[in-house]
């Protein structure tokens, strides 16, 4: 968002049009399609409104992100630095995730369910409360799922009736059956096998994260969702829908080197059953993600801890507000 005006003015082509990927200081090379999608739309009213408050940005004395040095090392040394113009101070002070209290008996189906399996030998399939597929990627996940021989954990929802990725909340939460949109004795079959659960809506996310017979996760790349997937230590499948989740795939998969992306181009069954073996057993890029989400884990705890990089840059930021509040009652 600080680039932004800048990259208005400068770049004179949709952003899904450049010929080459954008590279902004301390970030990893960001293909154009995989831009934020509000911003793949030059005539939309939001590519304006972003574009307008992204100019405001510098005129904030500080910026406090839910976000920590190990999983964006590049942007974290960047904005450290000392600018010419007039930059904010951006604070990390995360990873701030949702601990959920909350009991209910899709609680106990999953968790159950759970507890009969080995340990790190589950992969959670989820799309965040608003994600839906196109019905043919839907049956092709299922089929993908089924082939890798991993066991799996699906949060499943009615296709977007558009036929295209849906980020809309109450489409997500249709009235329709999305089983019916699953291949034929799908679910009686992995059922009978015991190799998967399929549940329908909603799952306990941060539950399941931190159960030990979670080992990987499929996901849609949210941040709230990434950054419990680091908390809990569990390796990434990403396949982004919308928003910000391109942005968010390439630097876990290009950047950084937690997640393994499902090719844009083929989302067939192949494709998705060798990336979910991949991740969870693979002895070459899927075990690199594998050791590089335990360091991020790690990571993350550090600096939650006091005295960590997460307290110390609060304590900055209290006393910044302290300090100039002091300045203001005197003056």
């Amino acid at each position: 968002m600080l680039h932004l005006p800048e990259l208005d003015a400068s770049v004179s082509c949709e952003f899904r049009d450049l010929p080459e990927p954008l590279r902004l200081p301390g970030c990893v090379p960001i293909p154009g399609p995989d831009i934020l999608m509000p911003l793949q739309d030059k005539a939309n009213p939001c590519y304006r409104w972003m574009v307008h408050h992204g100019g405001k940005y510098r005129d904030a004395d500080a910026i406090l992100v839910n976000s920590f040095d190990a999983v964006e090392p590049g942007p974290a040394k960047i904005l450290r630095q000392p600018a010419a113009d007039h930059r904010p101070v951006v604070y990390p002070i995360g990873p701030l995730i949702h601990a959920d209290g909350r009991k209910d008996e899709k609680d106990a189906l999953c968790l159950e369910w759970l507890d009969r399996q080995p340990a790190r030998s589950v992969m959670f399939v989820s799309f965040g409360s608003g994600g839906a597929l196109p019905t043919e990627e839907m049956r092709e996940l299922a089929l993908g799922l089924e082939l890798s021989g991993q066991r799996f954990l699906w949060v499943v929802r009615s296709p977007s009736d558009e036929g295209a990725v849906n980020d809309n909340y109450y489409d997500a939460e249709s009235k329709k059956d999305p089983f019916a949109y699953l291949p034929e004795g799908f679910v009686d079959r992995v059922t009978a096998t015991g190799v998967g659960l399929v549940v329908p809506s909603w799952a306990p996310q941060t539950k399941v994260l931190a159960h030990a017979a979670t080992g990987g996760f499929l996901t849609h790349c949210g941040w709230n969702s990434v950054l419990e997937s680091l908390v809990y230590g569990v390796p990434m499948v990403a396949w982004p829908l919308f928003a910000e989740q391109r942005q968010n795939a390439v630097m876990l998969s290009d950047g950084v080197g937690a997640a393994l992306r499902v090719p844009e181009s083929s989302k067939g069954r192949e494709e998705i059953a060798a990336t979910v073996r991949e991740v969870m057993q693979g002895e070459g890029k899927g075990a690199a993600v594998r050791a590089k989400v335990a360091e991020l884990q790690k990571a993350a705890a550090e600096g939650l801890r006091d005295g960590g990089a997460a307290a110390t840059a609060l304590a900055e930021v209290v006393e910044g507000w302290t300090t100039t509040g002091g300045q203001e009652e005197e003056d």
